[in-house]
């Protein structure tokens, strides 16, 4: 008999990215919000109909988004920002305000969700806030029942996938007095009514309810408090979901649960629980010891949905250890993929570049199913389980082997007070930009006329050049004091580096959800990573030529960046990885140097991307990693200036390790944090240069000069030496149109002046 067949989620791009056109559509006022929402129907539709196709029995449905799901669940209980509420804004206008911002009232924050790498908005909920479900539950069932309306007649059931409560809460910014558990204690009663809704509009077609709840994976989910949390919520939803015929799944992805959590998880009075067995090390054998309660099914996440490799045999060999070891009946497993499929890309049958042999190998969503489907087909309950083979798990904590000669190529000839006098010279407040300018449609166009071979090299390079030489006058005149090149030939900062790396594949149509309308095709590692040229000194030298004796930065992308915006292998540690593409990075480094380079920014946007989610595990990743990065940047002079880059995330916890990479100047995203992350570094004592984000390059919105000199002048309080105090925007400008580029940054430029100003004449 075969077993069951489920998803936890799907891709919200639509096959052909038909979601980011039809929101930037709406965006940019071409559309109707009809429209819009129409758009949105269809996508989420044609995914069903994609999973129902495939054989799947049990198709999860309810994490389609207009711009993120964390967002959409605040925005269903009525947890809307004080500014935004403030404003009067309703419906979409609320809605979009608080993901994108607008003039005079700034966007939520951003963060990475756990350890992908999608981002999620930060959802504030003010102080005396009293939830209760809004009319946006009503675009929650609706999904539901288009979902039902395309699955029915067939053998496929919707289940309906629900944020967890206690996952929402902790992932909220709460403003005091109000507490984690003050509005965890007022969202039951949401979850509650949430349920009598979803059986009033849907009636039989969801018989399932699928709480996601990744925060079981955290160290915290093994306090007492969390503990008991779970248990009081899960008690009264239950109760709830049995009075109106629907059975629960509590699903846990992005890593193993440990055994003193799965000790009280497996006893929550619900019907499924879903387990991740494709990240972390222990999931499969602390069911193996503890076993699984007959009274419950289990939900299999065998099927890895966080990379694209098929690897079939290793999910049939964990589903027949748990068959054979735990004790559980084929009847009451459900086989799926370990999490949503939104983290790969839609389809490799789009992929008519990619070679036969890797096409093989890979599977993206669409494929997924394939295995999910062969998987729970195929296994059969295995006797001589000492027979199984072993089964790769991706090995994010082991360490990389180094040679001797290789650690000592870790430290930098000179420590940073000796060698920052040695740089070069800038004023008070020093500006600059983070890489990137606006990619136009003339830019767009040569590219890929370049890569099908209609256009020659040189043809290509003068318009590159062109292009450059154009961004290098635009900073002289806006009054920068360090230019970038405008990274005009580059579609993405890990693919440029990628096609001039051996190892690494692309793809044409690959691309997975970052954030909102913001998709990214990330590259595929299949083979050892070495350089085979120079990736970025031609550029260079034609920026620098055009900037005179103003210093342009040389642009690169860090070792654990490209490797965590990668799909990697995992026959071999992530470390080893890391440092293969370390050592061309290094090479980089050098041969920038040799061209007259003088500040070098090698970009560490997704360091914390990967950091494992249990607290002691990641020490040991944040080892490899920075040993990564400083293999790539310490053969530079004392004189060179190595400056980082950080995205979105927290550091409280990791502070000491940004201080070890050893970076001679750190610039992070900022503006929508309210200077939280300077604060942290000031409390550690971080004495290098700092360039805090002064503006939301993620916004259409222009800063005034007033709002910018107030920005910036608030960084006096953060506590950090100004005298180290860099000012620049939160991030690359390349999603920005020159009409809003060049105002920002001229009004920034301004109010570093005026900061300039100030002190002098104080």
């Amino acid at each position: 008999m075969a077993l069951r067949t489920g998803t936890l989620g799907w891709p919200r791009t639509g096959p052909k990215r038909e979601m980011k056109e039809a929101l930037e559509k709406y965006w940019a006022k071409k559309t109707s919000e009809e429209e819009l929402l129409a758009a949105y129907k269809s996508v989420l539709e044609q995914g069903v109909k994609d999973q129902m196709e495939a054989g799947i029995q049990v198709i999860g449905v309810g994490d389609h988004t207009l711009y993120d799901h964390v967002l959409d669940w605040a925005e269903r209980f009525g947890l809307t920002s004080k500014r935004v509420k403030e404003a009067g804004l309703t419906g979409l206008d609320a809605y979009f305000t608080q993901a994108r911002g607008r003039d005079g009232i700034p966007a939520l924050d951003m963060t990475k969700y756990f350890d992908s790498n999608y981002h999620n908005m930060v959802p504030e909920v003010p102080a005396g806030v009293e939830p209760k479900l809004t009319g946006e539950v009503e675009r929650f069932t609706s999904m539901l029942s288009w979902a039902g309306a395309v699955v029915e007649g067939s053998s496929s059931s919707v289940a309906a996938v629900v944020l967890g409560p206690v996952t929402l809460a902790k992932l909220c910014k709460v403003e005091a007095p109000l507490t984690f558990d003050g509005l965890l204690s007022s969202l039951v009663g949401c979850y509650v009514s949430l349920l009598g809704e979803m059986k009033k509009a849907c009636g039989t077609a969801v018989r399932e309810v699928q709480f996601h709840e990744p925060w079981l994976v955290k160290t915290d989910a093994k306090s007492a408090s969390t503990r008991a949390a779970y248990e009081k919520v899960y008690s009264e939803i239950a109760k709830a979901a049995s009075s109106h015929g629907f059975a629960v799944n509590v699903a846990v992805h992005f890593d193993s649960v440990d055994a003193e959590v799965y000790e009280y998880v497996v006893k929550l009075p619900v019907q499924r629980i879903t387990l991740d067995f494709c990240r972390g090390t222990g999931m499969l054998e602390t069911v193996e010891k503890a076993g699984f309660p007959a009274d419950k099914e289990l939900g299999a996440g065998v099927v890895d949905g966080r990379n694209i490799w098929k690897n079939k045999k290793d999910a049939q060999t964990m589903l027949q250890r748990l068959l054979a070891v735990a004790g559980v009946d084929a009847e009451r497993v459900v086989v799926s993929p370990s999490c949503s499929l939104q983290y790969v890309p839609y389809d490799v049958r789009f992929e008519t570049n990619m070679s036969e042999t890797l096409k093989e190998k890979v599977a993206f969503a669409v494929q997924k199913l394939a295995v999910v489907v062969d998987v729970a087909k195929e296994t059969k309950k295995e006797a001589n389980v000492a027979a199984l083979p072993a089964v790769k798990i991706e090995d994010n904590v082991s360490a990389a082997s180094m040679t001797a000669a290789e650690e000592k190529m870790l430290t930098r000839s000179e420590d940073f007070v000796t060698r920052r006098p040695k740089q070069i010279k800038v004023p008070a407040f020093p500006t600059t930009t983070i890489g990137s300018f606006p990619q136009t449609a003339e830019l767009r166009r040569i590219r890929l006329a370049f890569k099908q071979k209609k256009v020659s090299e040189e043809e290509y390079n003068k318009v590159i050049d062109e292009e450059i030489e154009r961004v290098i006058k635009a900073q002289a005149d806006i009054g920068l004091d360090v230019f970038v090149h405008g990274e005009p030939e580059r579609s993405d900062m890990v693919e440029h580096f990628g096609v001039k790396l051996e190892g690494m594949a692309f793809t044409q149509h690959g691309w997975v959800q970052s954030y909102g309308s913001r998709y990214v095709r990330p590259p595929i590692i299949f083979d050892t990573i070495k350089r085979k040229e120079a990736m970025t000194v031609r550029e260079f030298k034609v920026a620098q030529k055009a900037a005179g004796d103003v210093p342009v930065k040389g642009m690169l992308t860090g070792p654990v960046t490209i490797l965590n915006w990668s799909f990697c292998r995992t026959d071999v540690s992530r470390a080893s990885q890391a440092l293969e593409v370390a050592a061309a990075i290094r090479e980089e480094v050098k041969d920038l140097e040799d061209a007259g380079c003088r500040v070098i920014q090698v970009d560490e946007a997704a360091l914390r991307e990967r950091m494992p989610l249990k607290t002691e595990d990641a020490p040991k990743y944040m080892d490899w990693a920075v040993k990564a990065f400083r293999y790539s940047t310490a053969v530079a002079k004392p004189s060179t200036q190595i400056v980082t880059h950080m995205c979105y995330s927290s550091f409280e916890d990791i502070v000491k390790f940004i201080d070890e990479m050893d970076a001679d100047v750190l610039t992070i995203e900022n503006s929508r944090s309210g200077n939280e992350m300077l604060a942290v570094l000031a409390d550690y004592g971080y004495s290098k240069d700092v360039g805090p984000g002064v503006y939301d390059i993620h916004s259409p919105v222009i800063p005034t000069q007033e709002q910018l000199v107030q920005q910036v002048d608030r960084l006096k309080a953060s506590g950090l030496d100004l005298a180290r105090i860099w000012v620049n925007p939160d991030c690359g400008l390349k999603t920005r149109k020159w009409d809003e580029v060049v105002p920002s940054l001229t009004n920034m430029v301004a109010a570093a002046k005026a900061m300039r100003e100030l002190i002098t004449s104080a």
